[in-house]
Order: C-alpha cells, then sequence, then structure tokens
C-alpha cells in the first residue's frame, strides 16, 4: 500500500472490500471453504485427508487448483500486450462475477463457485509488479502482520500514521465481507450482481488512474 499513490489506495481498499464481499458470500454457500482465503482452505484440506473427510479434502483442493489457475489467469491478462493492464485485469473478473450471478440464478452453483474462485485468484493481479503481487487484495495476513510492525515501529518512536494504509485495506475486506453476508442472506448467489457491478466500475475507473 505504501507505494500506491493516494487514488491506487482508495482502489485497492474498494477491492478489498470486493474480496471480503464475495467471500463472505462464497463461505456461507460452501459451508464454512473459503473462494478467496486459501490459507483457511489448505488447513481444511489437511484435516480433511487427516481424518479420512474425501469430500471435504476433494472440494477444498478443487477450490485452491481454481485459486491458481485465476492468478495465472490474471498474471497473462495483466502482461499481454497493450495499455491498461488493471482495466483488462477488472473487465475479465467483472465477467466472472456476471457469469457466476447468471448461473446462480439458472440453478447452477457449482459453476457460480467456479467463477467466484477463478476471479478472486485473478483479482491479485491488478497491483501486479514486475510480475509479482504488489497488494494482496483477497487476504489480510499480511497486512495485520504490517499493522503490528508499524505499532510496534511506532513504540519506537516511528510515525504511527503508517498504520492507516494496511488499516484501510483490512477494514474494507470486513466492511465488503459484512454486506456479502447480508446480501447473502436477503438473495443467496444473486447477490453477486453488485459485486460484478463494482468491478466493472473499477474497470472503467483504472483507465483514469496512473501508476504510482
Amino acid at each position: 500500500m505504501q507505494v500506491l499513490a493516494p487514488v491506487e489506495r482508495w482502489m485497492a481498499v474498494l477491492l478489498a472490500a470486493l474480496a471480503g464481499y464475495v467471500d463472505s458470500i462464497g463461505f456461507l454457500q460452501l459451508g464454512g471453504l473459503f473462494v478467496s482465503f486459501m490459507s483457511g482452505n489448505t488447513t481444511r484440506m489437511a484435516a480433511g485427508l487427516a481424518q479420512g473427510d474425501w469430500r471435504l479434502a476433494g472440494v477444498a483442493g478443487l477450490i485452491l487448483l481454481l485459486f491458481v489457475i485465476g492468478a495465472m489467469l490474471g498474471a497473462l491478462v495483466a502482461s499481454g500486450a497493450g495499455p491498461r493492464p488493471r482495466a483488462r485485469v477488472l473487465a475479465v473478473e467483472a465477467a466472472l462475477l456476471l457469469a457466476a450471478a447468471l448461473a446462480a440464478g439458472m440453478g447452477r452453483p457449482v459453476i457460480a463457485v467456479t467463477c467466484m474462485v477463478v476471479a478472486m485468484g485473478l483479482e491479485n493481479a491488478v497491483f501486479l509488479r514486475n510480475g509479482q503481487v504488489g497488494v494482496g487484495l483477497t487476504y489480510m495476513t499480511g497486512a495485520l502482520v504490517k499493522i503490528g510492525h508499524t505499532l510496534a515501529a511506532a513504540m519506537r518512536g516511528g510515525p504511527l500514521r503508517d498504520v492507516a494504509p494496511p488499516l484501510m485495506l483490512w477494514g474494507g475486506l470486513t466492511v465488503g465481507a459484512i454486506l456479502g453476508a447480508l446480501a447473502f442472506s436477503l438473495g443467496g448467489l444473486v447477490a453477486l450482481y453488485p459485486a460484478a457491478g463494482l468491478a466493472a466500475a473499477l474497470a472503467l475507473a483504472s483507465g483514469r488512474v496512473r501508476s504510482a
């Protein structure tokens, strides 16, 4: 977050909120598995293997594979020829989330969840720098570690204001997750339509934002 321009930071917060929204919906639909938090799914897969719960292990493993495919797709889209790589990545994400919502409306939850997972893997390529993830948008472990380290530095006389960027990122995901859970309680997977709309709006806006 520190390497981003102010406008880009707000975009990152909105994308974290989008990830929280989608992940919350996926978590409720899958009954305890995630569509963006792959550390949690790895633990669930390992626990399933240890306890002989092959269905849990298999579903968690398949989600992990789909997420990796999404991350690979995002990197390919971002590194492709042409200007505005962020807009391209976000446009593909919007299309995937729209496909998920449409599949849900047609009674195809498996297809919907597949599109959700791929979209979350792909989102992490929005701030790709030199082939590396500049900002993790669908997971907050790094942001929470940064908050802790910044607070420790502040206790030694460092600037406390540096805690704001990772705290905003975590807060964005948290608020998005709350909204996603509320939306799911009202409409199920069809609540993905607003997520697709936000991704499309950010794709359009990203074309006007210059990289830091």
